[in-house]
């Protein structure tokens, strides 16, 4: 009887493997294809890709939609943009988080309560895009690259995040940095700031997609062509070709059988998605190792 219930639940177990097996297949199938589709097409003969019926494979390969991109000014310029940014505008929200969030780990602080309630408040409403507007403007922040930056220097949802590690940090160590004479930056830097690599890097991700993907900032707050960043030309690429109707489309793929080029505005833009996406993908794997610590902080309590 008990051999027969052992077998029971190894087919039991066999089943439910199965059907766990088949829908992670069908997940990860449905996440990714969307992204390997835009890959193929972007490294495919727009004219050829125009024709339909490519899903799985290129079936004419090109690098004429990445040189197109690439020898376009705007692009570059504004591919640099984006580089600089997400490296400075990240690194920068990094140590002004992490500063604020450090003197907020201690219970001592003065007028902690009030600097909590600030920091809540900030968290659910907002003043709105035209008083946003109007403070930019008086700080001469308006086609300013440093709107990119000073507006987003303090992320109120990882300084509750750095809140928890920070406590978790024993406070002998500061204490004893103290008796050697070292002051509150030397020990953050020194100490702390090595000390919570898992949720720096964690910061860093969020913080680093969020500013390599805004747009927002770009459409209302810069006129300038030559501040514009990629995400900014993107949308603007996206934008245009859902408002393209099947007769321009067509005219436009004339155009380019007419000129002889290999490349239309549906695998230009493929090409740019790609172009887009690809940073984020390489640096996710150096920051994987303290993203799932970082992210499970304070889930369990002991």
């Amino acid at each position: 009887m008990l051999s027969g219930l052992k077998r029971r639940k190894s087919k039991e177990d066999i089943i439910m493997n199965a059907v766990v097996y088949t829908l992670t297949v069908m997940l990860v199938f449905i996440t990714l294809y969307p992204f390997y589709y835009a890959l193929i097409l972007s490294f495919n003969n727009g004219l050829d890709a125009a024709k339909g019926g490519i899903y799985f494979w290129v079936r004419k390969f090109t690098l004429e939609n990445y040189v197109q991109v690439f020898q376009d000014k705007s692009w570059a310029n504004a591919f640099l943009i984006s580089v600089l940014r997400t490296v400075i505008g990240t690194s920068c929200s990094l140590i002004f988080t992490g500063l604020f969030a450090y003197g907020l780990s201690f219970d001592e602080l003065l007028f902690k309560k009030t600097y909590m309630s600030i920091l809540l408040f900030s968290m659910y409403f907002s003043g709105g895009i035209i008083p946003f507007f109007v403070l930019l403007r008086g700080l001469g922040l308006i086609n300013n690259f440093s709107v990119y930056i000073l507006p987003l220097l303090l992320d109120a949802f990882m300084t509750l995040v750095m809140i928890s590690f920070f406590r978790e940090i024993p406070r002998s160590l500061q204490e004893s940095a103290k008796i050697d004479g070292a002051n509150d930056l030397l020990i953050f830097f020194r100490i702390i700031f090595p000390a919570s690599m898992p949720v720096i890097a964690t910061a860093a991700l969020f913080m680093g997609v969020n500013q390599w993907n805004s747009w927002f900032d770009a459409t209302f707050f810069i006129q300038k062509k030559e501040l514009k960043p990629l995400a900014f030309l993107l949308k603007e690429v996206i934008n245009k070709a859902q408002i393209v109707s099947m007769r321009d489309e067509v005219s436009a793929q004339a155009l380019s059988m007419r000129n002889m080029t290999a490349y239309t505005p549906k695998s230009l833009q493929m090409a740019t998605m790609i172009i887009a996406i690809t940073p984020i993908i390489m640096v996710y794997p150096f920051l994987q190792k303290y993203f799932v610590k970082g992210v499970l902080l304070g889930s369990v309590k002991e």
